[in-house]
C-alpha cells in the first residue's frame, strides 16, 4: 500500500524528525518527503501502517497532514 500526504513541512530537519517518529511507530515502512513539491509531499509505502495514526502523529508534532486523493 502507498499513501501520499500533503503537509506543511518546510524544512528538511522537520521532515527528518517526523520520519524518525513514524519509523518508531511503523518500522517496516518506507517514508520520504518531497519538500520541493508545492504540496510538500510525504510518501509512505508498506503493508502495515495506519493512515489515521500517521495524521495524528504529524498533527501532534504541530504540522498539517492530509491524504491526497
Amino acid at each position: 500500500m502507498i499513501e501520499i500526504f500533503k503537509t506543511n513541512v518546510e524544512l528538511e530537519e522537520q521532515g527528518e524528525h517526523i520520519m524518525d517518529e513514524l519509523i518508531q511507530l511503523f518500522s517496516s515502512v518506507k517514508i520520504n518527503f518531497d519538500l520541493d513539491d508545492c504540496d510538500r509531499i510525504l510518501r509512505v509505502e508498506g503493508h502495515e501502517f495506519s493512515v489515521d495514526r500517521i495524521r495524528e502523529t504529524i498533527h501532534a508534532l504541530g504540522f498539517t497532514c492530509e491524504v491526497l486523493e
